[in-house]
């Protein structure tokens, strides 16, 4: 039933592409004087499709610079890039920022958005004397679906099981830290449990109903004592990821002894936070880093 059900709803959204819905316009990034774009860089390609990125790169000095890969929501079936901002608390902290691309849902199904994330880091990992990157200090963030997608990105650390489209990377692969806005904690859950989202059965495809590949893309499963710290912030009336989500997530890294922060947005709705609460929540989040030394 439930692939029956993701079948129609990838219709329904390849219907919806095909009758010519445009492209909302966005208004370029602003970034500080001193700072450099690079705009739509290539850092993966698969089956035709080209994964891109935004670059904004801080002045070269002597010591390479943290960087930032942040990563759009939209249910894993919207959303662009482009629709990004908020990135000047990172810029006044002199970090480089990488504002990643993805396969959404109607170019392929789970777990490609996963794939792609990694692969974006790699790509900074291999480029980073070019780019003055500090391989140490990478952070990951992201809000909804971005959210569960950095936490995949980063809990993942050296396990490269969804590594098989990006080229060869010779050191370690762990990242800093995570930032994770409201981002889903446990897909199987959300796609079988009493909050059933047809956004989450659409991304697992023809997975949906097999408990060891819906684990697999979970960020709840990839949780180790040696995880990189994690700062999530949530709403509790979140209308659309179950506040539960990210109860759950804090639960297990507290369990597993890993360094994270847990903040509550009371009555606060699926990222929709009063604008003063909003400013609060993201000093936080910068305070989390100061306190990593990033």
């Amino acid at each position: 039933m439930f692939q029956i059900l993701s079948s129609i709803l990838l219709l329904v959204s390849l219907l919806l592409s095909a009758v010519g819905l445009q492209a909302e316009e966005f208004q370029p990034v602003e970034y500080p004087k001193g700072y450099s774009a690079q705009l739509n860089q290539i850092y993966v390609e698969v089956n035709g499709w080209q994964g891109l990125m935004d670059l904004y790169l801080p002045p070269r000095g002597a010591a390479p610079t943290p960087v930032v890969i942040n990563i759009h929501g939209g249910g894993w079936n919207k959303g662009s890039k482009e629709s990004q901002r908020g990135f000047g608390s990172f810029f006044r902290r002199g970090y480089a920022v990488a504002n990643i691309s993805y396969r959404l849902v109607q170019v392929a199904p789970a777990p490609a958005a996963v794939e792609d994330v990694r692969c974006a880091l790699i790509y900074l990992i291999n480029n980073a004397p070019d780019l003055n990157i500090d391989t140490q200090k990478i952070v990951f963030t992201g809000s909804s679906a971005g959210g569960h997608l950095a936490l995949m990105g980063g809990l993942l650390g050296n396990d490269r099981r969804f590594d098989g489209n990006c080229p060869a990377v010779q050191q370690e692969i762990r990242v800093a830290a995570i930032i994770n806005k409201y981002g889903v904690a446990d897909v199987g859950d959300w796609a079988h449990g009493k909050h059933t989202s047809r956004s989450a059965v659409m991304w697992l495809g023809a997975g949906v109903d097999d408990l060891a590949f819906r684990r697999s893309v979970s960020p709840i499963t990839h949780i180790k004592p040696d995880s990189p710290p994690v700062f999530t912030v949530h709403g509790d009336a979140d209308p659309i990821v179950p506040y539960q989500q990210s109860v759950d997530l804090h639960k297990k890294l507290a369990e597993m002894g890993v360094k994270n922060q847990f903040v509550t947005v009371a009555g606060g709705a699926h990222g929709r936070f009063p604008q003063d609460r909003n400013r609060e929540v993201t000093s936080m989040s910068m305070q989390f880093l100061e306190s990593l030394g990033l």
